[in-house]
This record gives structure tokens, sequence and C-alpha cells, in this order.
């Protein structure tokens, strides 16, 4: 009995702040936004919005493609080094986390605009202004900035799990190197793999102020639809439909991405 008290300050956080916003998403999306009847036409412009969703996909899962290209090699490095350099590279991986989410971005903005610091290098050299922003690969660039850390900390964290002794054991049945890596290091680092993509797949897919400051009206995504829904647009009812159903997709996303975990696990354990 005293156990489940301590769940109460838990369960009425996640009641205040997660099941009461909710049950407000879903009543708005449901609901006529002049009668308040319900109504499913607000669901109908998923077809309207569809190539807007698919932009956003698309460009979450190429951000999310990048940060594990570019992160694993990373967390490996601070898993296999001393600890005491592991907490130096740790603290210089969060370092810029502790700067604003805007002045990180706001910062690319000042580097890639047409007058920015990278053009202004280059018209130095003799060569032309290049389109470094409005465009699709500034936005995959602005998202793989901000969401790096996502993907790092989770592969370091399950490579740091790893049993050394398995690597040897690998060694003294005359492994190479590259055999290590791939029959022993990548398939025990699978869940991170799968983690650091959530962590990154996630906001990415639903982010608008990167798109908004690096992008332009071809890389517009679908948070920047649902903010304009709420803030430009005065219409809630069509904002929430299009939250839930983002919310829908990331919860399949999510679901998949922890099915093809338990599989790996499986698979590892027999």
């Amino acid at each position: 009995m005293k156990r489940n008290r301590l769940l109460w300050p838990y369960v009425a956080w996640m009641t205040l702040f997660t099941l009461i916003p909710l049950g407000v998403v879903f009543y708005y999306a449901f609901t006529d936004s002049l009668t308040g009847a319900f109504t499913l036409e607000n669901l109908s412009h998923l077809e309207t919005y569809l190539p807007i969703f698919l932009r956003s996909i698309f460009l979450s899962l190429a951000s999310s493609a990048i940060c594990l290209v570019v992160g694993y090699p990373v967390a490996y490095t601070i898993a296999t080094a001393r600890p005491s350099r592991q907490r130096l590279l740790s603290m210089l991986l969060m370092l810029p986390m502790c700067m604003s989410f805007l002045l990180r971005t706001l910062a690319w903005v000042a580097m890639l605009e047409d007058t920015g610091i990278l053009n202004q290098f280059l018209s130095r050299l003799g060569i032309a202004p290049l389109p470094l922003i409005r465009n699709s690969g500034a936005v995959i660039l602005g998202m793989v900035y901000n969401y790096l850390p996502y993907m790092i900390m989770p592969l370091y964290t399950v490579m740091m799990k790893i049993d050394p002794r398995l690597i040897e054991a690998a060694q003294d049945l005359g492994c190479n190197n590259r055999q290590v890596f791939t029959r022993v290091t990548l398939p025990l680092s699978v869940p991170g793999i799968v983690s650091g993509l959530t962590m990154v797949f996630v906001p990415a897919v639903s982010t608008f102020y990167i798109s908004q400051k690096l992008g332009s009206t071809g890389t517009t995504m679908i948070g920047d639809v649902i903010e304009s829904q709420f803030k430009t647009a005065y219409n809630p009812n069509l904002g929430a439909a299009l939250s839930l159903i983002m919310m829908v997709l990331i919860f399949l996303c999510v679901g998949f991405m922890n099915r093809f975990t338990d599989q790996e696990e499986g698979v590892m354990t027999l």
C-alpha cells in the first residue's frame, strides 16, 4: 500500500500534463469549429496534406540516417576511451545542449545565408555565393546538428555495457578487427541504434522552427502546418486533427522499432 502511494505524484503528473492534454486534442480533432458537433471532416484533410507528411517523413529519415552514420563512430570512440577522457568527451558532447535551441538554429542562419559567414569567405576566394540556405539540405543540416547528441548518447550507453570478454573471446577464436565489429560489437549495439533512431526521428518529424529558419515554402513540414493552424489560421480543430495523425504516426514508428529490437534480442538470446 505504501508503494502505491509513491506512485501518486507520477500519476497526478501524467494525468495533468499528458492525459488531459491528449483528451483536449481528441476533443478538438473530432468536433466542428463552429457548432462543436461530432465530425470526421477534420481528419478528411489528410489527403490534402499528404505530400507534406511524406516530405516530413523523408527529411526526418534522412536526418536520422546521417546522425547514425556520424554518431556511431563518435559513440564508439567515447565508449572505448579511458574513463577520464570519456568524461571530457561526454562534457564536450553535451556542452552545445546548454545553449538555447533557437540560438543554435539562428547561428546556422548567420553562417549559411547569402551574405553569411561562409559565403563571405567564399567571395574572398573569388567564388560566387552558393545557395546554402532555404533548401532541404539546410533543413537536414539543422536537424542533424540539433539532434545528433540524441543519437550518440544511447549508442554510448549501450556500448559501455558490452562485456570486453566477448571481444577478447572473438579475438582468441581468430576474428580480425572487422569480424569482431560485425559479429560482436554491431549486433550488441542494435538496441542503442534503434533507441537513437527513435530519439532523433520523433522530434525531427514534428519540428517546425528549423524548417522555418533554414528552409523555404518548398521545405514546409507538418509541424509548420500545425503551428499555422493554431497561430495564423485560427483553426485549432484542424490543427488538433493533424496533431492526432502525427501522434499515431509516431506511435507506429516507435512500436515498429521496439518490435525490431525485441526480435534482435530474441535472436541474440538463442
